[in-house]
């Protein structure tokens, strides 16, 4: 039986001199009426309150009831005055605390998601700071001492594709070497689990991309394929997943769109981004696969010109948000 709960989520603060406070402020005003959801953001009160109308809260459960007239804020007192555009090393502390807060809050069921705005990983480094980005460090924070660690994949969603990365920001020359059978296989696994899990899929159909053009025309332009990337599909169908052997990257996002597909597997960043990016520049979302609890964010930067000359848009936010909740709800009902 399907059940109805108006899902409730964690926002982080991002970097406060980025597009975090305005978008927040933004998302705010176009979702207080939404009964879809609610959220609230961890951060400094004055970020937001030239903006819309703030709240303190004590605790996310105070959230449900102020959500419709202000936008609640779990209180952060460290966090220095900023303006808009110029980072401020003494605010990362405080960045990296409303990442932590908001992974505890749904790791401890006080949240049921969370969405993380933008950082700039460089400015956390004096602090710390020691995760390669924000999803690394989430993932440490979800990390069991008991269990092995979940093992993060990034999708990005928009204009109507699903999208999960082989290999993310590491140099193309390198991803040959990078990929590997085994890999593949678990990502395979992570992202056919996630698409029921998360997207409410009871028979996800996945696709593999080619890494080389045409798909490797069958070892004439490459061995990847052959070598890696159909033997990993040809194990994750035996393991009953329906996973395509390497399809052509020139054709296989055109097949998602048809229907023949819910998500594909991009062997590279670029590969996989460019399509998504291209049908929904403004509203596609950064999903984190494979941790305990579900984590979005905007699928963009921080921003900071925008920032500083007030033209910051809180598209990707507002998506961000409502598949956030969206996903809580698919993992409720799949419970």
């Amino acid at each position: 039986m399907t059940r109805t709960h108006t899902p409730l989520l964690a926002l982080t603060m991002g970097d406060p001199a980025g597009c975090g406070p305005a978008i927040t402020a933004a998302a705010w005003e176009k979702l207080q009426a939404d009964p879809a959801l609610t959220f609230y953001v961890i951060g400094a009160p004055a970020l937001y309150a030239a903006r819309v109308p703030v709240r303190k809260i004590a605790s996310p459960a105070e959230s449900r009831d102020i959500f419709p007239d202000a936008l609640p804020v779990l209180a952060l007192a460290d966090v220095p005055d900023v303006q808009p555009g110029q980072p401020d090393a003494d605010a990362a502390p405080a960045i990296i605390r409303s990442i932590a807060l908001a992974t505890s809050h749904a790791l401890e069921g006080m949240a049921d998601g969370i969405v993380t705005n933008p950082i700039n990983k460089a400015l956390l480094y004096s602090a710390g700071f020691s995760y390669p980005g924000h999803t690394e460090y989430v993932a440490h924070l979800c990390t069991n001492p008991n269990e092995p660690a979940p093992q993060p994949v990034m999708m990005l969603v928009g204009g109507g594709l699903r999208v999960a990365l082989a290999t993310i920001h590491i140099p193309l020359m390198k991803v040959g070497k990078a990929l590997t059978v085994s890999g593949l296989v678990e990502l395979g696994q992570i992202v056919n689990r996630a698409l029921k899990q998360d997207f409410g899929l009871d028979a996800p159909r996945i696709a593999f991309s080619g890494l080389n053009p045409h798909a490797g025309e069958e070892g004439t332009i490459g061995a990847e394929e052959q070598a890696i990337i159909n033997p990993a599909a040809h194990a994750l169908r035996l393991s009953g997943v329906d996973m395509s052997d390497a399809r052509p990257g020139d054709t296989v996002f055109a097949e998602a769109l048809s229907g023949a597909y819910d998500a594909v597997i991009a062997m590279t960043h670029d590969q996989g981004l460019i399509p998504v990016k291209t049908l929904d520049f403004w509203g596609g979302v950064n999903v984190t696969l494979g941790l305990p609890v579900v984590r979005t964010s905007p699928d963009h930067g921080t921003a900071y010109d925008a920032a500083a000359a007030g033209t910051t848009r809180a598209d990707s936010l507002i998506a961000a948000l409502r598949l956030a909740a969206s996903m809580t709800l698919a993992r409720t009902n799949a419970a």
